[in-house]
């Protein structure tokens, strides 16, 4: 799947840099150029972008108020000079911020991110797996569990039907985040909903119990106290 982005940013070495970087990474196409967020915006009504690079201190309107403005906003990575703006740059909820100059290799975790999430093909309510040599829908309400099998996820459905798929449990962790799912062990993801019971060392569903590995219960009382699984007792 391809990603189209575009760089807004006054710097040409900057923009140069960026460029460079994005040539790299396999997914990654570059579809246009600003200089300015009233540019930025003129190309976003005729382009497709699915990310785009932001600077922050550009002439006339910043990137944080040009973010703030769409009404449809892409994923976005914000590329700056500036660290007193991060705490801004997450609350609008951006994949990234980056100080410059920007080396690839933090680059690269940057848009990882956002290429591991397009290749599961995530909505919401929904991801596409590979399975058996097809691209699954796999409904995100039908997801009961998953459990990592090595280098593969099986993905246990309701009705006692499971999809194999060649993927890695961390990346379905971070695809499914606040949706309703929590990791409860290394090798275990759990559907709160299904969840009909639980205790400091395991989770029922159903007749069937996980476990809560000891590096997950920090996170799993967290879960619980916002989630509740309680509710469902």
């Amino acid at each position: 799947m391809i990603i189209n982005c575009i760089i807004v940013d006054d710097e040409p070495l900057a923009v140069t840099l960026l460029e460079n970087h994005i040539s790299k990474v396999e997914g990654l196409k570059l579809v246009g150029k600003a200089g300015s967020a009233m540019e930025a915006y003129k190309l976003m009504q005729s382009l497709t972008v699915d990310l785009m690079f932001l600077d922050i201190k550009m002439p006339n309107l910043d990137g944080i108020q040009f973010l703030k403005s769409l009404s449809q906003k892409p994923k976005t990575i914000f590329t700056t000079a500036y660290r007193e703006f991060a705490i801004e740059g997450f609350e609008l909820e951006v994949v990234d911020y980056i100080l410059k100059p920007v080396a690839f290799e933090r680059f690269f975790k940057a848009v990882e991110r956002v290429l591991r999430k397009t290749s599961f093909g995530i909505d919401d309510d929904f991801i596409i797996l590979k399975s058996d040599g097809f691209q699954r829908k796999i409904l995100l309400n039908d997801i009961v569990y998953i459990e990592s099998q090595g280098n593969d996820v099986k993905v246990v459905l309701r009705g006692d039907k499971s999809v194999v798929s060649k993927s890695k449990i961390g990346d379905m962790e971070w695809v499914l985040q606040e949706k309703g799912f929590i990791r409860i062990h290394r090798s275990f993801i759990i559907h709160s909903k299904f969840a009909t019971a639980y205790n400091q060392a395991e989770v029922l569903i159903g007749g069937l119990s996980i476990p809560v590995g000891r590096n997950y219960k920090k996170a799993f009382d967290s879960f619980v106290a916002d989630i509740s699984v309680k509710r469902l007792l």
